[in-house]
């Protein structure tokens, strides 16, 4: 009873490694593409701000994404695993769960081709609002104001 909040949480789980697979898949080919990247030593030391210079930046936009998806999800696998603990991870809660993570793939998939900043802060921003009301229905039950 209450774990029906594990599946959105699987989910985003799993659209973080579609994600990993998709900013690889599209990194290698342009870094492949890289003027000098054969000559010996070329790669060595190689950092994420070196390739955010010398890649295409719509290649660079899935890397960007990723790791976005790993800064607020994780309070979102916070807040769920409390909410499935304590029994109230279904109903409204699953429900917001799952818009959540609709909101975050949304977000995912335009950083990763347009990129239109407004648009993609607006998906955010409605995604935080769920992740907020998660917060607050975790909090006032455990708080015991529910």
């Amino acid at each position: 009873m209450g774990m029906d909040i594990l599946k959105p949480m699987v989910a985003l789980m799993a659209w973080t490694m579609v994600m990993w697979v998709w900013m690889y898949v599209t990194r290698i080919p342009a870094i492949n593409k890289m003027e000098g990247r054969n000559a010996p030593g070329a790669d060595v030391g190689w950092t994420s701000a070196k390739l955010e210079s010398a890649l295409p930046p719509s290649a660079q936009w899935k890397a960007h994404n990723y790791n976005h998806l790993h800064e607020a999800p994780t309070v979102f696998y916070a807040v769920c695993l409390v909410l499935a603990v304590i029994g109230q991870g279904s109903g409204i809660n699953a429900t917001i769960a799952w818009i959540y993570v609709g909101l975050r793939v949304a977000h995912s998939i335009w950083q990763a081709t347009v990129n239109r900043v407004m648009v993609r802060f607006a998906l955010f921003t409605l995604s935080m609002l769920a992740l907020i009301a998660l917060i607050l229905h975790a909090g006032m039950a455990v708080f015991g104001l529910v």
